[in-house]
């Protein structure tokens, strides 16, 4: 049932399920109303709130398997504060008797810690048959969902209560409630994961989503964000203020300190620190990436090395190639961008640039500081820079240095 702001709540569900548009909000009895039709007698209904996403699915299963039978059950909770909520009020055999909300309940009723959650499981055909009696005859000139069950009580119909852990009953009222039910979400992931063989060192500093799959025995430092559906291997450290979003990390990799984004990294590989793997970037085994290296939809063959101040970008590198500091794939002439290849066991001399498209073939050489525009051949010299020339005195002739 959708109302204020459906188009976001559509937007993000899709044409996952189905929606009803409660246009004027009538209170939580008048949303289940306008379902009536969509709702099969033989059905057992679940209703829950927009606004609680902390219920687990475990829970809801053990509702149903435990209370299949039952006319309705109503979840309930044991606070520490129950003020605002309707209290649940039981006989002297511990059945439910009725809900008595807070404005309407005495000093003794008041002390009550059990509490509605707002959450219930009933029979489809009592809603059907009993929905549409509901009244609005209170303060807020709503239908209450809560009179429902005092209807049911009145035809002797078996109700239960079902209690559950406070922490899923929590309301997202507000950023400050948003950020504790972020909170207990990220506790309840990085258990998970603790639980089954990762170590997560301070892990109330390390941000992982729900869609995150981490291997046995990997260690997570402190101060990491990791999204998306990044699936990370056994055995691998990732050093602490790393991002990682939507990218396949294999087995024995270390990361420092880096930026990665929906890239492959290959066993036995280590990045940074502070290097940044752009998108469609895909590392082979034992690939060293250092720091202030950027890559951007490239690929790196078994043992090769970029180990400070380059950008890769647009480009095919083999096996065993060593790029030197300070070379840059030149992949843009201003309107298109260009590929450049680079073949095993070639050497890319520091302070070097591969104006793309380009070639350099196997155990191809190019001298530091080269500007490379034609292809290398195999296991030549590419020396593409001006000669050094020397001019003996000649800042003393000028005086250029005189003081």
């Amino acid at each position: 049932v959708v109302g204020y702001k459906k188009e976001q709540i559509e937007e993000y569900f899709k044409d996952n399920v189905d929606y009803i548009e409660q246009s004027v909000q009538m209170g939580t009895g008048h949303a289940i109303m306008i379902t009536k039709d969509n709702i099969n007698e033989e059905d057992n209904v679940l209703i829950l709130c927009g606004d609680t996403p902390l219920i687990k699915k475990e829970t809801i299963k053990r509702l149903i398997d435990e209370n299949s039978k039952k006319d309705a059950v109503i979840l309930t909770s044991i606070v520490d504060n129950p003020y605002g909520y309707g209290r649940i009020i039981k006989d002297n055999k511990g059945n439910f008797d009725k809900i008595v909300e807070e404005k309407d309940a005495t000093n003794e009723q008041k002390n009550i810690q059990e509490i509605n959650a707002g959450m219930y499981l009933v029979k489809g055909n009592l809603i059907k048959e009993n929905i549409e009696k509901l009244t609005n005859d209170n303060s807020q000139k709503e239908y209450y969902l809560t009179d429902l069950f005092e209807l049911l009580k009145k035809q002797n119909k078996d109700i239960a209560t079902f209690l559950i852990d406070k922490q899923e009953i929590l309301g997202v009222n507000s950023r400050v409630q948003l950020e504790e039910a972020r909170r207990i979400i990220q506790d309840r992931i990085n258990l998970f994961h603790m639980e089954n063989g990762v170590t997560l060192i301070n892990p109330s500093s390390i941000y992982i989503e729900n869609d995150v799959v981490i291997g046995r025995d990997t260690v997570i430092y402190p101060q990491n964000l990791i999204t998306g559906n990044t699936k990370i291997g056994e055995n691998c450290i990732i050093h602490s203020e790393n991002k990682i979003l939507n990218s396949i990390i294999k087995d024995d990799v270390v990361i420092k300190s880096s930026f990665i984004e929906d890239s492959f990294i290959d066993e036995k590989t280590t990045i940074g620190p502070y290097a940044h793997l752009r998108p469609k970037s895909k590392l082979g085994k034992k690939v060293k990436i250092g720091n202030f290296v950027e890559v951007k939809n490239s690929t790196m063959g078994t043992g090769s090395k970029a180990s400070h101040l380059s950008y890769v970008g647009d480009s095919d590198i083999g096996n065993d190639v060593n790029i030197g500091c300070g070379v840059v794939f030149v992949n843009y002439d201003g309107k298109n961008k260009h590929r450049s290849i680079v073949k095993d066991n070639a050497f890319i001399g520091s302070n070097s640039n591969l104006v793309a498209p380009v070639v350099i073939e196997e155990k191809g050489y190019v001298a530091t500081g080269s500007t490379v525009t034609e292809d290398v051949p195999a296991g030549a010299l590419c020396v593409a820079r001006a000669r050094q020339v020397i001019k003996a005195n000649w800042s003393y002739k000028k005086g250029l240095l005189d003081k």
